[in-house]
Formats: C-alpha cells, structure tokens, sequence
C-alpha cells in the first residue's frame, strides 16, 4: 500500500471513530490465511474491550462486531456464556484475550492506544453443525487468541 493509500485508510479509521466511536477493520481471506475482523475505540470510548472474530465473512463479521458494541457498551459483558443477543443466526460466547495476543493482526488498535494497553475478547461460535471449538466433532478454521470454556 502506498503512502497516500495508507494515509486515506488512516484517517477513515479517525474518522469514524470520532463520528461512532470505533471502526471495524476487516482483513480478506487468502490462501491458507484466515479472515478476521476487529474494533478499535471502544475501549477508549465506551470503556469495553476491543472485540476480534476470526474465520467469518466480512458482513457477518462486520455484523457481530457493530451488535457487541451496541449491548454491551451499556450492559455488562459475560464470559464463556452463550447468547443469542449479538446474531439470531447461532448462538456466540465471549472469551478474554490478552491483547498481546493479537499483536501480528490488530494494527490500528495498536496505532490508537500506542502498543497493546487495552483489553480485548473474541467472539466464539459454531460450526455449521452448531459444535463449538469445546465440542468433540468440532470442524472451522476459527483461530482462537484466548482459552476457551470447558464442558
């Protein structure tokens, strides 16, 4: 990306983190590279951690992400609690990830906050059987950053 080209996405980013209060970053799939997308500015600005979902398309992702920000920056967040608030297409659980963790893959998060001082989680869900990572029969090429829940 050139200079000019990077500077646009940059101030896209400022740009709607002023006008909502986050931006959603989305990176396309590629050959044996996973999707994912991620907020950056709702830590700062609704004191919630950034969200991060590996694995699912953009629109889904984008979704997921703007629904998070909405319920929780006014109610409490769970952990490791399937809800059926965030999508009604399957039910989803929050998992705590360090931050760090994501380090290769949340850039403008890091450009905000000037390194890795914020909280972040993941949203986890199903595979198209409904098993989630936990489960015995699970099969997605979801990465996971942080430690799932146990059943």
């Amino acid at each position: 990306m050139d200079n000019e080209r990077k500077q646009q996405f940059l101030d896209l980013i400022d740009n709607d983190i002023r006008e909502f209060g986050f931006h959603v970053t989305y990176v396309l799939e590629e050959k044996d590279f996973t999707p994912f997308g991620y907020s950056t500015g709702l830590y700062k600005n609704f004191g919630i951690p950034e969200v991060f979902v590996s694995g699912l398309p953009n629109g889904l992702t984008n979704t997921l992400i703007t629904n998070y920000a909405k319920i929780f920056k006014e109610n409490q967040l769970t952990y490791n609690q399937k809800v059926d608030t965030l999508i009604d297409r399957f039910l989803v659980y929050l998992i705590p990830v360090e931050s760090i963790s994501l380090k290769e893959k949340v850039l403008a998060s890091a450009r905000l906050y000037d390194g890795y001082d914020f909280e972040s989680v993941q949203i986890i869900y199903p595979d198209l059987n409904g098993c989630f990572p936990e489960d015995k029969n699970y099969d997605y090429d979801m990465e996971i950053f942080g430690s799932i829940k146990n059943e």
